[in-house]
């Protein structure tokens, strides 16, 4: 399909002094957060995340950035700058260090303390830099400066990046809570000094552009999570990010309050909680986590169980506990609270958890039903107030669907910022600010790279058409014996199946298609073994179609006769 993007060709040369803007992720998606700055030759990118499966992906874990525009130059990488510890942000960089180990990692503690974590796993040692905000660092070419900004996990920064083509600033996430759990509110101050200075390119978050007024403090959901945890009269699931910090400590300090333990379910969970208290995010009462075997013998209205799995992942601790397949076992009178926001594409993934667990007598408190959730994300009043601060030259959205996208650029152009100097770009768009003017210049590959297993970049969208083929129509599977001078079957054509319903009279017109397929092939002088296979798999495929409108997935055995 056709987009306002699809024309573009590979930008030229960048011009001298200028720098060019390559988001590879984030823009028109909820996920994959990913941008390249490319000045003096040198390269800088800010944040290397992932994007999760929906469920027309199936078979695939997590989705990556595509490398392919800076796969020939990752000598030229002077950093990766990482604005905070999620998985949308952080959760590529394995895959980046793979391809070059030695590239500098940036970031705020908290932040630094999960990627090494995580790559760990990976067999990796990263180089980490440590940064606070209000540090300035110069690397390379750029010259960076940290600013304090508040979002649903502690530790975030945006990143002022400094070159002789101007001065950008990129918020990564971020919304202004006036009342943060962790008393960190967004530097408005540090950004009204950079917006005196010049900011020649502002790079929002576009999330909750759509959303009018300002996102709710997450000191507001504090009566509702108490509620819960006063009135449930059985055992306590609570489900959400592994890295959402802010909410654990509301759901320790509830428990706590009324007299719960509580135990952390699922490897990222006891990981990234553990992190967390061991470097101060996190304040655990003595006594209060415990060991999950240890709940198993306390009474149930003492018990609470904190996990992963707010977006329906299938493997995940939550889906498991829905399904059946988990140590845990979900029953009447549990109470299961969700604390975490629907990330868009995984409604119906969540939505069917959600019905599994009440059908299994469980309690379900969400985002839907109770004050339980708020987004880390500004609304648009946040963003316009950010827009009358910096007062910027050139504004380029970013995170966030197309639509996001348009809203958070509309809200731009009313607070005065001139509608040819705001720029809604797409994955691989690129931007160039020359002169003090940011103008799109072209295109560079930015598809999909998926994560299946142990397998990076394998599976394509034609991979992905074949198993949504074997998940809806089945597999029907030919077996022809031929005859190697006429190409004609010597014996019975043999159909097999799986997943496809049929009775005796199904592939009763199937044999003499099959049969003029291979005499025009014959007259073609189709002879090798894969062109008769395709041969048959088409005529098969052809006749279902026409017949019974099925459409299975066919394949051809053939056999020398």
């Amino acid at each position: 399909m056709p987009t306002a993007h699809s024309n573009l060709k590979a930008p030229p040369p960048l011009p001298t002094g200028g720098l060019r803007v390559t988001p590879l992720g984030g823009l028109g998606e909820v996920g994959r957060n990913m941008t390249v700055f490319e000045h003096a030759g040198r390269l800088l990118v800010v944040d290397c995340g992932v994007l999760f499966p929906e469920e027309h992906q199936p078979g695939i874990d997590v989705i990556l950035p595509d490398f392919t525009s800076i796969r020939d130059r990752l000598d030229d990488i002077e950093a990766i700058v990482l604005t905070h510890g999620h998985e949308d942000h952080i959760g590529g960089v394995p895959y980046l260090l793979k391809e070059r180990a030695d590239i500098p990692v940036i970031g705020s503690e908290l932040t630094l303390a999960f990627i090494t974590a995580k790559l760990k796993e990976h067999r990796i040692t990263p180089r980490t830099v440590h940064v606070e905000a209000g540090d300035r660092r110069t690397v390379g070419s750029f010259d960076l400066e940290f600013v304090a900004v508040n979002h649903s996990i502690p530790d975030g920064l945006a990143v002022a990046i400094r070159t002789a083509a101007g001065l950008v600033l990129h918020t990564g996430d971020f919304k202004m809570d006036q009342f943060p759990l962790d008393d960190r509110i967004t530097d408005l101050r540090h950004f009204a000094r950079l917006g005196e200075e010049g900011v020649d390119l502002f790079m929002t978050d576009s999330t909750n552009a759509e959303v009018p007024g300002f996102t709710m403090s997450e000191r507001d959901l504090t009566p509702a999570i108490d509620h819960v945890f006063a009135t449930a009269p059985r055992r306590i699931i609570v489900s959400s990010f592994a890295s959402h910090v802010h909410r654990i400590q509301q759901v320790l300090d509830a428990a706590h309050a009324h007299g719960r333990k509580v135990a952390f379910v699922g490897r990222s969970m006891v990981r990234n909680m553990g992190i967390a208290r061991d470097l101060g995010y996190l304040n655990i009462p003595r006594g209060l986590v415990v060991d999950f075997k240890k709940l198993e013998s306390m009474p149930d209205k003492k018990v609470t169980l904190v996990c992963t799995g707010s977006q329906g992942e299938p493997m995940a601790a939550l889906a498991r506990m829905a399904n059946g397949d988990h140590q845990i076992r979900v029953g009447e009178g549990d109470t299961v609270l969700l604390a975490s926001s629907l990330i868009p594409g995984n409604e119906n993934a969540i939505y069917g958890v959600i019905n599994k667990l009440t059908d299994l007598g469980a309690n379900l408190v969400h985002k839907g039903n109770a004050k339980v959730h708020v987004s880390g994300h500004a609304s648009a009043g946040e963003l316009v107030y950010c827009y009358n601060i910096v007062r910027p030259s050139n504004v380029m959205p970013v995170h966030g669907e197309s639509k996001h996208l348009h809203a958070n650029a509309e809200l731009a152009r009313r607070t005065g910022v001139p509608a040819d100097q705001v720029v809604i770009a797409a994955d691989g768009v690129t931007v160039d600010l020359v002169d003090g003017r940011a103008r799109i210049s072209g295109r560079v590959p930015a598809g999909l790279v998926y994560v299946d297993g142990q397998t990076v970049g394998a599976a394509t969208e034609d991979t992905l058409a074949e198993r949504r083929l074997l998940g809806t129509g089945g597999v029907v599977t030919v077996l022809a014996l031929l005859d190697p001078d006429t190409n004609q079957p010597t014996e019975p054509l043999e159909f097999l199946t799986k997943g496809f319903v049929h009775d005796e009279r199904t592939f009763a017109g199937a044999t003499a298609e099959v049969k003029k397929a291979l005499a025009r092939a014959h007259e073609k002088n189709v002879d090798d073994i894969a062109g008769l296979e395709k041969t048959i798999a088409d005529a098969v495929s052809r006749y279902l179609q026409r017949a019974y409108r099925r459409e299975p997935a066919v394949m051809a055995i053939v056999v020398d006769a």
